[in-house]
């Protein structure tokens, strides 16, 4: 009887995870559809900061935040952020096997660290994930990168993109990075101030475009040369 009681509760939290899976799944696959025709208001991530920070009995600051449609964002800054953050991204399916060859290559030979993460990676965190580092954050960034992929085009992706990505502290998007930064509008930036906002995206906690160092207008002058191989959208 102890037997069959332990099966039946075996069974029943087997349903209940099951189950909760199934919900995870129709949830974020109504996100992906919502935000396919819908321009989000914001980022989980600050709603994630909004509730986290009483908790941590740290003053809550409301990051800045404007959504721009695509037309209204420089040119120059799309082809800037393609030429320094993923140059295949028209190519692959949301994940770019060559750069993370390039990866586990440049960690065998001790090589300095770089990146693997695509556009379309860094548009399903930023919209639909908290900034916390665990392997279920990178389990869902890759799930969402899927349904993403599967769902909007190219053009939708790098949209939200440009308009979600941390751009530095308490500014998402393209539009509040070009305000604090250069005092304009995300469709007035130039060549030189749009490379100048594309270095400083693999930090910009760290990195700044307002006081950019030494190592920062080299990354921009290597950005602007890609730029005119980068395509126009």
């Amino acid at each position: 009887m102890r037997i069959i009681n332990e099966i039946k509760h075996m069974d029943r939290i087997w349903k209940i995870f099951l189950a909760s899976i199934l919900v995870l799944i129709l949830l974020s696959l109504s996100q992906v559809l919502i935000f396919k025709y819908v321009d989000p208001p914001g980022t989980v991530n600050m709603v994630w900061e909004r509730m986290i920070s009483p908790i941590m009995g740290t003053e809550y600051i409301p990051s800045k935040y404007s959504w721009q449609p695509f037309e209204k964002i420089s040119p120059h800054l799309k082809r800037a952020v393609l030429a320094s953050e993923d140059q295949r991204f028209l190519s692959h399916s949301g994940f770019d096997f060559e750069e993370m060859k390039i990866v586990v290559e440049n960690i065998i030979s001790r090589q300095r660290f770089r990146g693997a993460s695509t556009i379309s990676m860094q548009a399903a965190r930023s919209l639909f994930l908290p900034a916390s580092r665990s392997f279920l954050r990178k389990i869902a960034e890759a799930w969402y990168t899927i349904l993403i992929e599967l769902f909007w085009d190219k053009r939708r992706i790098f949209e939200i993109y440009l308009n979600t990505v941390d751009w530095g502290t308490h500014l998402v998007g393209a539009q509040a990075g070009a305000q604090a930064y250069f005092s304009c509008n995300a469709g007035q930036l130039t060549r030189h101030q749009a490379a100048l906002m594309a270095a400083v995206l693999p930090s910009p906690h760290k990195w700044s475009a307002k006081n950019p160092s030494p190592y920062i207008l080299k990354r921009q002058q290597r950005i602007l040369k890609q730029m005119p191989a980068m395509p126009r959208f």
